[in-house]
C-alpha cells in the first residue's frame, strides 16, 4: 500500500509542476555580437499562479543618442505586429500555448552596430478575480551594446586566473610535502642503517653478553 501511496504522491507532484510551472525573472543580456542572433529577454512572473489572467507584450526601441521610444513589436492574443525599424528581423521567443505571457522575450536576427540603443519591454497583465478584471503592468529597460567580437566579463577572467593560481599553489604544496616526506624517510633509513652497521661492527663477545643480559 505504501508503494501505491508513494507513486500517487509522485504523480501529483509532477502534475503540480506541470500546471504551476517555474518562473524566474532573469535580466536580459546587454552585449550582442555583430552578424549573430541575440535574445532580447523580458520575463515577468505572475505572483499568484492560481489566478487566471491574460497578458500582452510590447517592445520599444530608442536609438543612441537619445531620441524617443518607438514601438517595434507587439504580441497580443498570438497576433504579432512589427514595426519597420528592424526589417522583420524580430521573432517571438516567449511563452507558448498560453494567453498568460510570463516570458515576453524576442530574438533579434543578424545584429548590426545600428541596433545599439535602449530597449523597453512592457507586459500588461489582466487578472480575473471573481468576475473582476484587475490590470497589472511591468516594465523592463536595458541598453544594448553591439561589439565585433564577444568580450569576456571581468569576473570570468578573475575566476580563471584564481583557478590557475590555485592549481599552481596546490602543485607547489604537494611538491613540498613530497620533499618533506622524502626527507623523513631518508632520515629514518639512515638511522636504521647506522644502527645495523653498529650492530654488525659489535664484537661477538659483546653480542653474547648483551643477549645474556636480555635473557636474565
Amino acid at each position: 500500500m505504501w508503494v501505491l501511496g508513494l507513486l500517487l504522491a509522485v504523480l501529483l507532484l509532477m502534475k503540480g509542476q506541470e500546471s504551476w510551472g517555474a518562473c524566474v525573472e532573469v535580466e536580459s543580456d546587454t552585449e550582442a555580437v555583430a552578424t549573430e542572433n541575440f535574445k532580447l529577454g523580458c520575463i515577468c512572473c505572475k505572483r499568484r499562479a492560481e489566478v487566471p489572467a491574460t497578458a500582452s507584450v510590447d517592445w520599444y526601441y530608442m536609438k543612441v543618442p537619445n531620441t524617443s521610444f518607438v514601438q517595434i513589436y507587439s504580441f497580443r492574443d498570438k497576433d504579432i505586429t512589427m514595426g519597420p525599424q528592424f526589417d522583420k528581423r524580430l521573432t517571438w521567443k516567449g511563452s507558448e500555448n498560453s494567453t498568460d505571457l510570463q516570458d515576453g522575450s524576442i530574438v533579434l536576427h543578424n545584429v548590426t552596430t545600428n541596433d545599439t540603443g535602449h530597449y523597453r519591454c512592457e507586459i500588461t497583465r489582466n487578472l480575473t478575480i471573481h468576475s473582476y478584471r484587475i490590470p497589472t503592468y511591468s516594465q523592463k529597460n536595458f541598453t544594448l551594446t553591439v561589439v565585433e567580437k564577444p568580450t569576456r566579463p571581468d569576473a570570468s577572467i578573475v575566476s580563471e586566473v584564481m583557478m590557475y593560481v590555485s592549481i599552481i599553489g596546490l602543485q607547489l604544496w604537494l611538491l613540498v610535502e613530497m620533499i618533506y616526506c622524502y626527507g623523513k624517510i631518508s632520515a629514518a633509513g639512515a638511522a636504521q642503517r647506522e644502527s645495523m652497521a653498529e650492530y654488525i661492527a659489535t664484537p661477538p663477545t659483546e653480542k653474547n653478553s648483551e643477549d645474556l643480559l636480555v635473557d636474565e
